[in-house]
């Protein structure tokens, strides 16, 4: 393979990584619209959001934020847990958590009309979201790239401790929950149902279901990712269309 076709192999690679990205964050603010409960990822940054809301003494950040912050902290994790084991390339996941976090203030804003009153709508919400989040994250792992820092943590830890990854990114998650909960009574007095709920212990069972599942089905993904697409064929159709278009707007 030629350095511009590695180019831009690397760069469709990523492309389709960030429709990824895309796809997961929807799936999480569909969850926090449900308020049953958001997903684990966005259990914690939705506290501090909605403590600074309330002037808790906190920044008052967006959830997309206040998860960029956390992925940064677990990107420290990683450094301190593995030390000289560490790759440097690794640090490459602030940028993808930076995008994350982004991704997810764009689509709680995409998402502002959806307001279920229902317990009914509510758990239509929380499903829906739990599907569109399983099936984000099967493409971005899918997508073979750097992993986000709510895995490379857990990562980390297997690879020190020895012990195997799923029951480490368990663990991990039910700390995050716990964390959630524990600021939930540091800030408000009490547990508060629509950020930590029963919605979240459902995405913490149904989204690696549907991972799995979803991840037996995309041999088409694999075939997208591996097409090698061509400079000069990208920029001539883009001039062809958007001449077409100048054209008929003039006529």
């Amino acid at each position: 393979m030629t350095k511009k076709e590695r180019i831009a192999s690397f760069l469709w690679q990523h492309v389709l990584l960030l429709i990824s990205l895309f796809i997961m964050t929807l799936g999480v603010a569909v969850c926090v619209r449900s308020m049953l409960g958001s997903s684990v990822i966005s259990t914690l940054p939705y506290v501090f959001e909605t403590a600074g809301k309330k002037g808790m003494g906190v920044p008052q950040l967006t959830i997309g934020q206040y998860t960029y912050i956390m992925n940064g902290i677990l990107v420290l994790g990683q450094i301190a847990v593995l030390r000289r084991k560490f790759e440097p390339v690794q640090l490459f996941q602030l940028l993808v958590g930076f995008v994350f976090g982004s991704l997810i203030d764009f689509n709680m804003l995409l998402t502002q009309w959806l307001v279920p009153t229902t317990l009914v709508w509510k758990s239509v919400s929380q499903l829906v979201g739990c599907t569109i989040l399983g099936l984000g994250i099967a493409l971005e792992v899918r997508c073979g790239s750097v992993t986000m820092p709510g895995e490379g943590f857990p990562v980390a830890i297997s690879v020190v401790t020895g012990i195997e990854f799923p029951k480490v990114k368990i663990m991990v998650d039910t700390m995050l929950v716990v964390l959630a909960v524990v600021f939930c009574y540091v800030f408000f007095g009490a547990w508060q149902w629509y950020i930590v709920g029963i919605g979240t212990l459902f995405a913490m069972i149904y989204v690696g279901i549907v991972v799995r599942t979803v991840g037996k089905h995309l041999s088409w993904f694999d075939h997208l990712l591996a097409y090698q697409p061509g400079f000069r064929r990208y920029v001539y159709g883009l001039a062809r269309f958007l001449y077409k278009g100048y054209s008929k707007l003039k006529r």
